[in-house]
């Protein structure tokens, strides 16, 4: 593994990012590979072992939210269909590592702007039932392929998305939330490993705390934390990898 510092001070954030996310629904892939960006994982495997890490957070987180009854397939499937076969699409996906991080890099700006900015999901939009189904399978392909691509699960923007279209309460949308990366992390997985797999043996330190993490924050729910709030201490890694990987992009 290609770090800068020490695999297990690394495998102690993640622990904290798999907590915090998976209390509400979220598998942490955001954060991982900002993360991973920032201390010199090298870059064709920050996808691999984001996808390797979401798939093991919302495994658990899915199970749970399935056990307490407030997953609806019915909700999900809609973004399922178009996301599942973008996401193995863009697994298979080998880019120059300069696209790749430009990719990342647009993608770490929207999440940024979704934590600080669009957080507010009080506001309901009136759609008929068919514009809800494009709009959710327009979403649903857009997500998978960055899901495939660069280890962002989607969540964090899918969960606030099924709110504002007034599919579902909130606890629904993170069940949703956590089985719709549960499954394009596994898709975009499948694929890596297929076409551009690295050894994962390496990466057990990471997958070992975001294990830990995420069946204790899924168990906890958001009821004795503050997600929000770490949501926002979260965000500020991600502004600092963004300013990180700006000055990688440009001094390439």
């Amino acid at each position: 593994m290609d770090l800068v510092t020490s695999p297990f001070f690394l495998a102690g954030l993640f622990f904290v990012v798999a907590l915090v996310y998976s209390s509400v629904g979220l598998g942490g892939g955001s954060a991982y590979t900002a993360l991973m960006a920032i201390f010199g994982v090298n870059a064709l495997a920050i996808p691999m072992v984001s996808l390797s890490l979401n798939v093991l957070v919302t495994s658990v987180g899915s199970l749970n939210f399935i056990r307490n009854k407030h997953a609806r397939i019915r909700l999900v499937l809609p973004f399922l269909v178009s996301s599942i076969p973008m996401a193995y699409l863009g697994g298979s996906l080998q880019l120059p590592k300069k696209v790749f991080y430009w990719i990342l890099l647009i993608s770490l700006v929207f999440v940024a702007l979704r934590i600080y900015i669009w957080h507010d999901t009080a506001v309901k939009l009136n759609i008929s039932r068919n514009g809800k189904i494009m709009i959710s399978l327009l979403a649903g392909s857009i997500l998978g392929l960055v899901a495939g691509i660069v280890g962002i699960g989607g969540g964090i923007y899918l969960i606030p998305l099924i709110i504002i279209l007034g599919l579902g309460t909130e606890k629904e949308a993170a069940a949703c939330g956590a089985i719709f990366i549960w499954l394009n992390s596994f898709s975009g997985l499948l694929s890596r490993f297929q076409h551009n797999s690295i050894n994962l043996t390496d990466y057990i330190p990471l997958m070992a705390a975001v294990l830990a993490g995420g069946a204790l924050g899924s168990f906890i729910g958001s009821f004795r934390l503050s997600p929000r709030t770490m949501e926002k201490i979260l965000g500020a890694v991600i502004i600092a990898a963004i300013i990180l990987l700006s000055r990688r992009v440009i001094m390439s």
